[in-house]
């Protein structure tokens, strides 16, 4: 959600500032603000709801002064609605302290009456007001902004990332997180702080992590951490594996349509160095131990939305590869209803951002319970890697567009790749077995790129569908949880009705909403692989029967489903667990190809944030 900013150097606060809010709207947001100190060393401040444009209208007819110390933000509202006066910064200390805030206080309530009862004047309807002013009665009193954080922070119940700066000490921003992302930038004369390394990548690769319950006091020349008690804490530098200009569009319409494009390099970098002669190689699973792998009895997913049904894909082939139980659970129903975990559970989160709250939070649960646990996640200095006992990293780059796409198939593939390597390590597949899979998997990527292109066509029909109020989508087996991602995306890009079924349920209920022109998009499994494909044959004829529009996702050279289905888009061989790599890229394009067709904004939904960070 929120992306905040903040920046302490040379005399281009608001370039920064600016700058990196550009890089995080892909977050989601209804209003943004910034201030800075300017060059008189007053706190300067502008903040409109809407899209960032609106701020950028704003500063052109007020301008501020490019100061050297300056704090930005873009607000996903949670308390008080997206209006001018709850967008941040918000002040304190009469004016000369500013505050920014991702997350929730959940105790906002009766601190917000103590400080009514203090006296104290509200502008806002907002929660981080109460953080600010709270900050801004502690300055009065310890005259440090380090120190009135800390105090302060220690009194917040919940979820928050708190950046404050004060117009006594130019040159300074104080961050502080719990439960929220935040990371540093470390550049040459001056440093950053962001919501993610977006927000300064721009300037430089350099990083370093924030832990849980630390604050962070950024200078020019200087970063330092501590706890919440006040005890200092190590640095821990990385530096960003990519540059500003992979989350630009480059010359693409879409940032959608960019990441689909690189759904193939997202494979194949998911893969780099991690397959060798025929065998997996994951050093990241050094911290959990190969003896604690082979023990394992039982294995929980959790993950939300669209890396949930990356998880259900990786259940099918860990189960079958590694014979141990796999479990995908929604992380937000995971740890309310008392799971059975031990020492001998390994709960694997996924995550493309990190710091998906509820995911988190499943993860914390995890670990106190006495579980190993192993993350999946494409964002470098994640919070939800940091909890974990292991992380595999995915490598696809930025995915700046809200709705998951590249991310999906990278998830996927490191669930793959994980699965392999547990077979290795359990004696359920032989050498050459793994080999022949290690094959196929090397082979994804490029007939990834066949798919694509397949793009034209799928737009043909999209667009043709434009006026469409409801689409269906039927898979079996690995083609379930397919049916179940190509629903979502038409969902969140088209705001449809859109429903995945597992082909099987078709004739226990589903099969009432078949109804003359009902478009149906059919997952089917390819002919080589045993009696499932003559069942989705079936099925198909079922509802053809009808009166359904059948748009088939089969196999090249799949004559059987020729006769029965009104369009066919065809993807390469593949052998059955790999097939959903390739069957998921249509329904991708088509959602995204139907929202353009509607007129929508396909890489900023309504409605919709890129990272939930609050439960």
């Amino acid at each position: 959600m929120c992306g905040i900013v903040g920046y302490v150097g040379a005399d281009k606060s608001i370039e920064v500032l600016m700058g990196g809010l550009r890089r995080l709207e892909y977050r989601g947001y209804d209003s943004a603000g910034v201030a800075v100190i300017d060059t008189a060393g007053h706190i300067d401040t502008r903040k409109r709801a809407g899209k960032l444009q609106m701020l950028v209208d704003e500063l052109a007819e007020r301008p501020l002064a490019n100061g050297a110390t300056g704090i930005g933000h873009t607000r996903w509202a949670t308390h008080g609605g997206p209006t001018d006066g709850n967008a941040h910064p918000h002040l304190g200390d009469d004016g000369k302290l500013a505050l920014i805030h991702n997350g929730i206080i959940e105790n906002f309530n009766e601190l917000k009456q103590e400080l009514l009862d203090a006296g104290e004047t509200f502008f806002s309807e907002t929660d981080t007001e109460v953080a600010a002013i709270m900050v801004g009665r502690a300055y009065r009193e310890s005259g440090s902004l380090y120190e009135s954080l800390r105090v302060v922070v220690n009194r917040l119940e919940g979820a928050f990332t708190l950046l404050v700066m004060h117009e006594n000490e130019p040159g300074v921003v104080v961050g502080a997180r719990r439960n929220s992302p935040l990371v540093i930038g470390l550049g040459d004369g001056e440093n950053f702080l962001g919501s993610d390394v977006a927000a300064f990548v721009e300037f430089t690769r350099r990083a370093a992590e924030i832990g849980q319950d630390q604050i962070v006091t950024i200078r020019q020349d200087s970063v330092t951490v501590t706890d919440f008690a006040g005890a200092p804490v190590d640095l821990k530098e990385f530096e960003i594996s990519w540059d500003a200009s992979a989350a630009d569009k480059g010359g693409w319409s879409s940032f959608m349509k960019k990441e689909i494009s690189e759904e193939p390099e997202a494979v194949a970098k998911t893969l780099l160095g991690r397959v060798h002669d025929g065998a997996v190689v994951l050093d990241e699973l050094t911290p959990i131990g190969d003896d604690v792998l082979k023990g394992i009895d039982r294995i929980a997913i959790v993950a939300c939305g669209t890396a949930a049904y990356a998880g259900m894909v990786g259940k099918y082939a860990i189960e079958q590869w590694a014979r141990v139980p796999v479990d995908v659970e929604l992380s937000h129903e995971f740890r309310y209803r008392d799971p059975v975990l031990t020492e001998r559970t390994l709960v694997i989160s996924i995550s493309q951002s990190g710091e998906t709250m509820d995911t988190m939070m499943a993860v914390k649960y995890a670990r106190e319970q006495g579980a190993h646990t192993l993350s999946i996640c494409n964002t470098q200095g994640a919070s939800i890697p940091r909890e974990s006992d292991a992380v595999i990293y995915t490598h696809a780059g930025p995915e700046v567009a809200v709705a998951s796409t590249k991310a999906f198939v990278a998830q996927i593939t490191a669930l793959y790749l994980f699965g392999l390597k547990l077979a290795e390590l359990r004696g359920t597949l032989d050498a050459a077995e793994i080999a022949e899979n290690v094959t196929e998997l090397s082979n994804i990527p490029g007939k990834l790129e066949q798919v694509l292109e397949t793009s034209g066509k799928i737009a043909e029909l999209a667009h043709w569908m434009a006026n469409t109020r409801s689409v269906l989508f039927l898979g079996r087996h690995v083609g379930y949880p397919v049916a179940l991602e190509g629903a979502l995306k038409l969902k969140e890009l088209a705001y449809i009705h859109a429903e995945g079924f597992a082909a099987g349920e078709l004739k226990h209920g589903p099969i009432a909403l078949i109804e003359p022109g009902q478009v149906v998009f059919v997952v089917v499994p390819s002919p080589r692989q045993g009696s499932l494909h003559p069942k989705v044959v079936s099925n198909i004829q079922e509802i053809r029967a009808r009166g359904a529009r059948v748009i088939a996702i089969a196999e090249q050279g799949d004559a059987a489903v020729l006769p029965h289905a009104d369009e066919v888009i065809p993807i390469p061989l593949a052998g059955r667990m790999f097939e959903p790599l390739l069957s998921v890229v249509p329904l991708h394009i088509f959602g995204m190809e139907l929202a353009a067709a509607k007129g929508l904004d396909v890489d900023q939904p309504r409605n919709l944030a890129k990272s939930v960070t609050v439960e």
